[in-house]
């Protein structure tokens, strides 16, 4: 895990759960303990900061940032980062030092593995995304397909 990223949000680790095993010829129960999932998406510190800075100045009712892949644009789906007014029990939920940041449910497929990071230069600023599940790109860099 690097430093400064946003990791597992779920409670302080994986419960243990019990499992059987047979030992001179007798059933006992022994603990198998779960390894926690790493979070879908890896945000970046610098996007950090900007999920944080766009929570610092949310409206009224918004408890997070979500990140979802609507179907748009010339390859098929996009990129959009919205604030988000309740929780959805089917998304991935990453708590960051700035607040919550949510992943849509049925984005995760497309996202797992991807860096999100937060760039800004002389001309633009804005999330860029390493998604190792995009197989290709429109031209202008808003869609991709996987």
């Amino acid at each position: 895990m690097g430093k400064g990223l946003a990791h597992p949000h779920i409670g302080s680790g994986p419960a243990p759960v019990p499992s059987r095993k047979r030992e001179g010829g007798e059933l006992q129960m022994t603990e198998t303990k779960l390894r926690q999932r790493p979070a879908a998406v890896i945000l970046t510190p610098t996007a950090e900061a900007r999920i944080a800075a766009l929570i610092a100045k949310a409206p009224a009712g918004a408890i997070g940032v979500k990140l979802s892949t609507p179907r748009r644009g010339c390859s098929g789906l996009a990129y959009s980062v919205d604030y988000v007014t309740e929780a959805n029990a089917f998304d991935e939920r990453i708590d960051t030092s700035g607040g919550t940041f949510f992943i849509d449910g049925a984005s995760v497929l497309y996202l797992v593995g991807s860096t999100m990071d937060w760039v800004e230069d002389d001309f633009t600023a804005g999330f860029v995304f390493n998604n190792p599940n995009a197989k290709g790109s429109c031209g202008c860099g808003e869609s991709f397909t996987v």
